[in-house]
């Protein structure tokens, strides 16, 4: 690993802008692709990335015809990225919190294939924050939700919304809905034209399954294929050949579409709890609890109802997805 001549001095501002291009670099892929998100040429890219490793006296990234790739120098130098960014933000909202004005930045964490969800209160939630503070940015990232608490508690995100899973000591919590599930087959699998009573337990215990790697299930399938998530236990459900849980609402599309079909529903079903976490003990910062009124209920400034959507119900009182 190389090193630097002499020790690092003191950060400027240019040596911010230029971790705000390296950060934009990594999550967008590429120097290409960070073209569009940055508004400046590949060149010019080039020479900042090539700024910042002599500035750091890293080798922060390989590219060429194999593509773009962190070194591990890079992978250090990213997560230290992260958390800089964030101990600004933090700063910054912390001052702003001072003078009492809605600016700033609100960084989430959403696990995937939420948007489909018909009580969409993170979405009502980002329009009254918008109507309310124009000026603040909000930066959404769609990862695994171990890696939205992960972001929570070091500070790089705001707020998560996650499935209930453990209880992590350093978070605070906030329940959000209810996701119901069905087990799913796709058009040209041997299940999916059989009528509805000459489907059985004992044939979709030996159909060949797709198990999600973030979750647990609770019923037994023949798991001879994985994903990371939703999107692709949908892919495979699509090739005929898997079943597969999905939520409803996510599925739906594929369903009237006439692509897909629930398999047993009464048998196969299970419900996921989400909610928002953000951090125990964080600095004050109004932005986000603007943001966590709305999601309660509370109302916005002008007097409306802010965006809360309740959960919709069955005639037992029981939260459907």
């Amino acid at each position: 690993m190389s090193k630097p001549a002499r020790p690092l001095a003191p950060i400027s501002d240019a040596d911010i802008r230029l971790l705000r291009v390296f950060r934009t670099v990594v999550e967008c892929g590429g120097f290409s692709a960070a073209e569009v998100e940055l508004n400046i040429s590949r060149a010019a890219i080039s020479q900042h990335m090539a700024d910042l490793e002599r500035r750091l006296g890293l080798t922060l990234c390989r590219r060429g015809r194999a593509g773009f790739r962190l070194t591990d120098e890079g992978h250090l130098a990213y997560e230290a990225t992260l958390r800089l960014l964030a101990s600004t933000e933090s700063f910054r909202s912390e001052i702003n919190t001072v003078h009492g004005r809605l600016r700033g930045e609100l960084n989430i964490g959403i696990t995937d294939n939420l948007v489909t969800m018909p009580q969409m209160r993170v979405t009502h939630a980002l329009r009254s924050l918008k109507q309310l503070a124009p000026e603040v940015r909000v930066n959404i990232r769609m990862i695994p939700p171990n890696e939205i608490e992960r972001g929570v508690l070091d500070g790089q995100l705001h707020v998560g919304v996650v499935p209930v899973r453990r209880g992590l000591p350093g978070l605070a919590s906030l329940p959000l809905y209810q996701e119901e599930s069905l087990l799913y087959c796709g058009d040209g699998h041997p299940l999916f034209d059989r009528p509805d009573g000459a489907v059985t337990r004992e044939a979709v215990e030996v159909a060949d399954a797709v198990a999600p790697t973030q979750a647990q299930l609770p019923h037994e399938l023949n798991n001879t294929a994985s994903a990371t998530d939703r999107e692709g236990v949908a892919f495979l459900i699509l090739t005929g050949c898997y079943v597969g849980f999905l939520p409803i609402h996510y599925a739906r599309q594929w369903v009237e579409r006439g692509m897909m079909r629930a398999l047993l529903p009464d048998t196969y079903h299970h419900a996921l709890e989400f909610q928002v976490v953000t951090k125990k003990g964080a600095q004050p910062n109004l932005v986000l609890e603007r943001f966590l009124d709305v999601l309660r209920g509370n109302r916005g400034g002008d007097g409306e109802d802010a965006g809360w959507v309740p959960a919709a119900k069955d005639d037992s009182g029981k939260v459907v997805g």
